[in-house]
């Protein structure tokens, strides 16, 4: 006679749906703080709705981007730190969309894990909620499905903005003579992480707890530093002088980003002593014994945010800079040339001895 089989549920094949009711619950309200008007239907439901506004955009242009944390996700389970991983996101997706002179108007975030750890959830969707925050758009949809290791996830996302056509900024008027201006980074921001780690954990032999020599903070205080979204300062900056060209300087650094942006027979010339580059990079440098042109190459170096502006309107910009309570650096200018970064001067790192 056969053995009476035990009845077979969703959760012995490693889907929790209570977990999964569990933590939506628990992230309604972070969610709902990011609505602006435009959302017309409240979480849960299957597809989201958002109402454009397009009294000042006579020409609407939408733009896309999508993109994942990266290999800065390991970083978060190794510290157990989870509360940042989703403005590291928000505000790479958003800062992708900027150069282009849009406005960010919704986010969609993709968030896959192993076995759903509800406070886990709520970690990293509060710092989606932050990030949208902080960038003026509305976070209105998600997927949450079970496919990792427990205590693993991935996190990637979707933004969509709003240019109208006559404003859209795509580097087309940038001219000889310009003026490159820099907005300060918070750190590696989502680049470099796959290098930084094997400095830091392989090579200087450092936990996550450690003080980061010369940096004044912990290993993990400093790597997880959140990306900052420089969208609300931009569209300041915009509304005050021509900005003729913007790159976000994510992976390739400098180097490769700028480029993207100069029309033809145009390059990019760059002071590395018109800033000081945060300490952080000068531990990994000197860790592990990585070339300027290679830390050009791998990380922002202190600048996460360029632009390009007419030279006759620095004082202006400097003026809008001030009151707006933010800093920038002007650290190049446009020449006739090749297409690439032509650095001169050396990497101006602060003095850490005393």
């Amino acid at each position: 006679m056969t053995a009476e089989k035990k009845p077979l549920t969703y959760s012995d094949a490693g889907v929790d749906i209570s977990a999964a009711t569990t933590a939506l619950s628990s992230i309604k309200e972070l969610v709902r703080r990011t609505y602006t008007e435009h959302v017309l239907r409240d979480i849960g439901t299957f597809g989201a709705m958002f109402q454009l506004d397009l009294e000042n955009c006579p020409e609407p242009v939408l733009v896309s981007s999508v993109d994942g944390v990266g290999t800065k996700l390991k970083l978060a389970f190794m510290t157990g730190r989870h509360n940042t991983v989703g403005i590291d996101l928000v505000s790479h997706c958003v800062n992708d969309i900027l150069v282009q002179g849009a406005r960010p108007l919704f986010f969609l975030d993709y968030f896959a894990m192993g076995k759903l750890n509800p406070e886990v959830v709520v970690e990293v969707v509060r710092g989606l909620a932050t990030g949208c925050r902080y960038a003026g758009c509305a976070l209105i949809g998600g997927e949450m499905p079970d496919m990792y290791r427990d205590g693993e996830y991935d996190l990637a996302g979707t933004i969509v903005g709003i240019v109208d056509r006559s404003r859209i900024v795509d580097g087309s008027s940038i001219c000889e003579g310009d003026v490159v201006v820099g907005l300060p980074s918070t750190g590696l921001h989502t680049n470099g992480y796959s290098l930084a780690r094997k400095i830091c954990f392989e090579v200087a032999g450092l936990g996550p707890d450690d003080p980061m020599p010369g940096v004044g903070r912990t290993v993990a205080e400093a790597l997880m530093e959140p990306h900052i979204s420089y969208a609300k300062l931009m569209q300041l900056v915009m509304r005050v002088v021509e900005v003729r060209g913007m790159a976000h300087i994510t992976g390739g650094g400098i180097t490769d980003n700028l480029p993207r942006i100069l029309p033809e027979g145009l390059s990019a010339e760059i002071d590395l002593g018109a800033w000081t580059v945060p300490p952080l990079f000068q531990f990994l440098q000197e860790q592990g014994n990585v070339e300027d042109m290679e830390m050009l190459h791998t990380f922002n170096m202190g600048q996460g945010f360029l632009f390009v502006i007419p030279a006759d309107q620095i004082d202006r910009l400097q003026e809008t800079i001030g009151l707006a309570g933010q800093q920038c650096y002007f650290v190049g200018k446009i020449i006739q040339g090749d297409g690439k970064v032509h650095y001169t001067g050396k990497l101006n790192y602060a003095d850490t001895s005393h």
